[in-house]
């Protein structure tokens, strides 16, 4: 269960972003919208949805994007690129990270931090990273700051080449730590000293083999299984990864059955001997004849059936998703729909969370969120840097943030700023003038 992500210097993001998931302090109603977890000896709270809005190029995506590079980061251990081709250039090329407006020859640190729930354990895990300046892809790189809290108490906290296991804070973690380390701590935390490299994180590396394999574990585990981040989601393609020619889900298309498909049914289907290609989405026609689904079916109809997994997924084993433009190419009333599976307790019983960002003001609704729920992006004329905030942010009394006032109306009217008013007929009129449209095919 995600409670807090915090980024500084990442792309827009020049000072720090907090991006909640606890409830903002005084906040009533829509309590099925919160989420119940222990950890330790105390029970936290945290929210179970969360919307963003923004105008193009506020930053929206850009909180996506850190929080999916910062979980590259620690799937890889370390602080290097990674080669591949993904839609977040970010996650594997970081010196796209660092803020451009920040002086070339003063560069500043590279920041985040998470504070999640797992394995009944309060995570709170930071890391400051020297990447150098925008772009500066021979720039020498090091871990500045690694530090691990465990239920409100000091692990270790890592600065350089310095590293400090506090004794006293693991009798909490007792149960977690390896065979004879408390007998050989002195000797560990000198050589774990002497064998930090600069690139490496301590709790991935280190910290797994010498000190406790299971927290380290519990730690990756949740990055790997139950933070899902997905950018550019109207790219996701998902698909049974293990199956023959044919594979048909019942449940799948009774989903897409209620969404409104034009065939009969669908399956994937993947050629023969095919095992390296991606089975194909097919719908199956009256005779029995097959057809990609793309051919057949609404972009909308093909989008909900390859999100729908993603979903089903984290409501069964729990986790957290977080989407950019999830709603794209779906109606309204699909996504208000799956925003309530998630706020309905009957169903949510794993601690699933959905975030995502969107442009579409309908669910701006006191019905449908709290307004500690709804944060904005917006991005200053004058620094290019963006800034990111709460509803609740705003207070109730006397503003125009109260419970049963008209948020869509007053995000129109500007009151809550992430809005900018755009005059395009200007442009278009030279273009008619002027005949210097550009060229399409």
């Amino acid at each position: 269960m995600l409670l807090e992500f915090k980024t500084k210097n990442y792309k827009c993001f020049k000072d720090e972003a907090v991006f909640s998931m606890m409830p903002a302090p005084k906040q009533k109603g829509l309590d099925y919208s919160l989420l119940t977890q222990a950890a330790g000896k105390k029970d936290y709270t945290a929210l179970c949805s969360s919307v963003v809005y923004g105008a193009n190029a506020a930053g929206k995506s850009n909180i996506v994007s850190a929080i999916q590079t910062f979980k590259s980061i620690v799937l890889h251990g370390n602080i290097n690129n990674v080669p591949g081709n993904f839609p977040n250039a970010a996650e594997n090329t970081l010196e796209l990270i660092p803020n451009n407006s920040l002086p070339a020859d003063k560069p500043e640190l590279v920041c985040f931090s998470i504070k999640f729930i797992d394995s009944d354990l309060l995570f709170d895990y930071s890391l400051a990273i020297d990447l150098g300046s925008f772009l500066d892809s021979e720039y020498k790189r090091s871990i500045k700051s690694e530090i691990l809290k465990i239920n409100e108490k000091d692990i270790f906290a890592r600065t350089e080449n310095k590293l400090e296991i506090f004794e006293k804070s693991l009798k909490s973690i007792e149960q977690y730590l390896l065979p004879d380390f408390k007998k050989n701590i002195k000797l560990i935390l000198s050589y774990s000293e002497k064998s930090l490299k600069e690139t490496d994180l301590y709790i991935i590396n280190g910290f797994k083999t010498m000190v406790s394999s299971d927290i380290s574990t519990f730690f990756y585990d949740f990055f790997m299984s139950k933070l899902k981040t997905y950018y550019q989601t109207f790219a996701v393609d998902m698909y049974p990864t293990y199956m023959n020619k044919f594979y048909e889900d019942s449940l799948l298309n009774e989903a897409a059955k209620s969404f409104g498909i034009n065939s009969n049914k669908l399956v994937f289907v993947r050629q023969k001997n095919a095992y390296d290609q991606q089975p194909i989405l097919c719908s199956v026609m009256e005779n029995g004849r097959l057809i990609p689904a793309i051919n057949f079916e609404s972009y909308g109809t093909v989008r909900f059936v390859n999100t729908l997994p993603m979903f089903a997924q984290v409501l069964k084993k729990g986790g957290t998703i977080v989407m950019d433009e999830f709603d794209t190419s779906l109606h309204p009333m699909v996504v208000m729909d799956i925003i309530n599976i998630f706020h309905n307790d009957e169903i949510n019983k794993n601690h699933a969370q959905l975030i995502f960002n969107t442009q579409n003001p309908i669910f701006l609704n006191n019905n449908l969120f709290r307004r500690d729920e709804i944060k904005f992006v917006e991005r200053s004329d004058e620094t290019n840097c963006s800034e990111l905030y709460s509803l609740s942010d705003f207070g109730t009394k006397g503003t125009n943030a109260r419970k049963g006032k008209d948020y869509m109306n007053n995000y129109f009217m500007s009151k809550y700023g992430a809005i900018r008013d755009i005059d395009l007929s200007d442009i278009f009129k030279k273009f008619v003038e002027n005949g210097d449209a550009p060229i399409t095919k």
